[in-house]
């Protein structure tokens, strides 16, 4: 599975087990609550000096009855350029759906990985579209970019630190 991330939920409270067994309790949880769900992976990151901070989130919309999260946050202080960037965020995002994407199809559950790049060429971010979709399709997820990839656009963007 993957290595030992510190995961937490919005409100700050850490998950004290592996995140596979926190989102399978989750699962098991909001389908015996009868809710119809979909789930939205996606990162978001942001340079402070000679560090970046990556925030990675899992998203569990429940459709017309809200949602929650789960964060992880990661600090590099190598230098990216922001192609290279933009593809961390993505393999990122990957990493954490592929150790999960099992979980998701046990439970008849729809995921998502979304991309916090700009469809629009005037944007330096757009410079990673093809290789961000390519990925991601690639390896079998449904992909999103913004304006639709609220994932890492919105909800990873807010708490980056």
């Amino acid at each position: 599975m993957e290595q030992q991330k510190q995961w937490r939920k919005l409100n700050g409270q850490r998950i004290p087990i592996p995140i596979e067994e926190e989102v399978r309790d989750a699962l098991m949880r909001e389908k015996a609550a009868g809710y119809n769900m979909r789930v939205c992976i996606g990162t978001d990151s942001q340079v402070k000096g000679a560090e970046t901070e990556f925030a990675t989130v899992i998203v569990f919309v429940r459709k017309g009855k809200g949602a929650f999260m789960y964060i992880n946050n990661e600090v590099t202080t190598r230098k990216l350029a922001i192609k290279q960037r933009m593809l961390e965020e993505v393999a990122k995002s990957i990493d954490i759906a592929f150790a999960l994407c099992h979980l998701f199809t046990a439970f008849n559950v729809e995921m998502e990985v979304h991309a916090d790049i700009n469809t629009n060429p005037n944007f330096k971010s757009n410079d990673a579209l093809r290789d961000a979709m390519g990925y991601i399709m690639g390896m079998g997820f449904v992909f999103k970019a913004k304006p639709h990839a609220f994932a890492s656009s919105s909800c990873a963007n807010k708490v980056v630190q």
